[in-house]
């Protein structure tokens, strides 16, 4: 017990606050009821990438030393995902089939939202609409209101300096009622 008083800070516990904040902002149950994300392993799989992406969205900006954060961060998602699907009773040797399709869908979405991010024609909604809300059309509403959170978190932790991530800090704001834009297009 005393000897971790003794030990090289490593930063795991900086990375386990980070990540567990991405976690625990995932699990949010506004993005449940409000934003009407499917209450699943899927949706809350998709929920984990999309606030794992805004971290590594904010940090690509801050260099060598960003770049390493973000990538102790995804080793600690990969971890915590391979633990959950052996939890889940996905056997020894399907596990690294499935960690393949886990980095595949992260790294897809990845470029999908980035790109989005930088386009203003409604792409990010139609990027929500198709993975986090499987393509079904009578969620439009949903996907464009989680489209607005996201460019308002985007926008909240650019303005955020880096020394708070190093930290283990990240800083988002709680998740409020979703603006509902009216489709017009048919």
């Amino acid at each position: 017990m005393i000897l971790r008083f003794f030990r090289r800070d490593d930063g795991r516990e900086t990375i386990q606050r980070l990540y567990g904040v991405i976690v625990a902002q995932s699990r949010d149950p506004a993005y449940y009821t409000d934003y009407g994300v499917a209450d699943s392993i899927a949706g809350r799989f998709e929920m984990i990438l999309l606030h794992a992406f805004l971290l590594f969205h904010r940090l690509k900006d801050e260099g060598e030393a960003g770049k390493e954060l973000g990538q102790r961060v995804f080793d600690a998602f990969c971890r915590d995902m391979d633990a959950n699907l052996r939890e889940m009773g996905v056997g020894d040797l399907t596990v690294p089939k499935k960690m393949k399709k886990v980095a595949s869908a992260f790294y897809g979405r990845a470029g999908v939202y980035d790109a989005a991010l930088a386009a203003e024609d409604g792409a990010l909604a139609e990027a929500l609409l198709r993975n986090v809300y499987a393509s079904v059309p009578e969620r439009q509403a949903e996907a464009a209101a989680l489209a607005v959170r996201l460019r308002q978190l985007v926008a909240a932790l650019k303005a955020t300096p880096f020394e708070t991530f190093a930290r283990g800090e990240l800083p988002l704001p709680a998740v409020g009622a979703p603006s509902f834009v009216e489709n017009t297009s048919s």
